[in-house]
């Protein structure tokens, strides 16, 4: 898989560290910044990883903060990103059965290393349920859809 990964300043040295497994595990990564722990904006690297998934330039995303919270508000400004804040492997699960979630969140000031990696494996190695839940995320373009309408409207 390709995996376009992205953290703030807080989130550099965890993404270094996802980084580095998911190479050792086979897949490719885009590294969409930042690259050192001086303090940057988190909104623009976390864009980046939305448009390089959506894009088709990555099959999921990985955002990375000190809470993961901005950066999952910040890769949902996207349109198509579907990115979930996931701190345990229930809600990695979930986001990826239920909502068929394209983006990763989480932060590092939240879990440890080794965590962190097993929630970033569960949740690429979880396929989207579909059935019911594609009637959701139906709704959830459309939503999208018509934001973007009236928003070009303005």
């Amino acid at each position: 898989m390709r995996i376009a990964v992205a953290a703030d300043h807080a989130g550099y040295r965890l993404k270094t560290v996802v980084a580095a497994h998911l190479v050792a595990g086979g897949h490719e990564v885009l590294d969409m910044g930042t690259d050192s722990e001086a303090s940057v904006d988190y909104p623009p690297f976390c864009a980046a990883a939305g448009r390089a998934v959506v894009a088709g330039q990555a099959d999921f995303g990985i955002v990375i903060g000190g809470s993961g919270q901005g950066e999952q508000i910040a890769a949902n400004k996207v349109n198509g990103v579907r990115a979930a804040l996931c701190h345990d492997e229930f809600t990695a699960r979930l986001a990826r059965e239920h909502n068929n979630a394209n983006v990763l969140a989480f932060g590092a000031r939240v879990l440890a290393d080794a965590y962190a990696l097993r929630v970033t494996d569960l949740f690429l190695a979880t396929e989207f349920e579909g059935g019911r839940h594609q009637a959701r995320i139906d709704q959830l373009a459309a939503i999208e859809r018509q934001e973007c309408d009236q928003a070009g409207q303005a």
